[in-house]
């Protein structure tokens, strides 16, 4: 076969051919998948919280000491809102996402901002997303915690407060 592809051309296809190979010589295909994951211990408080947080289906309403923070807060969930526009087109529910969001994070002494990028990375910002190996929605959730948690109905794992508070609670900082 004749190569007519400038040097430039030729340099490009060597690191395609390398970027194509890496996975497999890298050895993700010999068990390095998220499906990996094991079953953790939970700490039975921990399990109750979260059996609990699994039994609530209304967005969680914030409470603020100062008028400071509950500024400090508005500013931010529209600051937020604008950027996932794009994103989530619907008002509401992106609003309740966000406001649901900054609760758990707040409430797990994580950063709002941690807990968004994860789902960015994580999901795309798609509720209802399910990867190769079963975990669900916007953070992600392995199946298991389920099972380990509740009535072993993965569906809730799409509920957003439960989503992110599996993740929040289960993850250790």
């Amino acid at each position: 076969m004749r190569d007519d592809l400038s040097p430039r051309g030729r340099a490009r296809r060597g690191w395609l051919a390398a970027a194509l190979a890496a996975p497999v010589a890298g050895g993700l295909c010999n068990g390095a998948l998220a499906g990996a994951q094991v079953e953790e211990p939970l700490a039975d408080a921990v399990r109750s919280v979260l059996s609990a947080a699994i039994a609530e289906r209304a967005p969680p309403k914030a409470s603020f000491d100062t008028i400071d923070r509950r500024l400090a807060h508005l500013r931010w969930l529209g600051q937020m809102s604008e950027r996932l526009k794009r994103r989530t087109a619907d008002h509401l529910t992106r609003v309740e996402f966000l406001q649901t969001l900054w609760y758990e994070s707040s409430r797990a002494g994580l950063e709002p901002a941690l807990l968004l990028g994860l789902v960015q990375v994580e999901s795309g910002f798609r509720k209802y997303a399910i990867s190769l190996v079963g975990a669900r929605g916007y953070t992600q959730v392995m199946p298991f915690w389920s099972r380990m948690i509740g009535d072993g109905n993965v569906s809730r794992l799409f509920h957003t407060q439960t989503n992110l508070r599996f993740e929040s609670d289960t993850n250790p900082r």
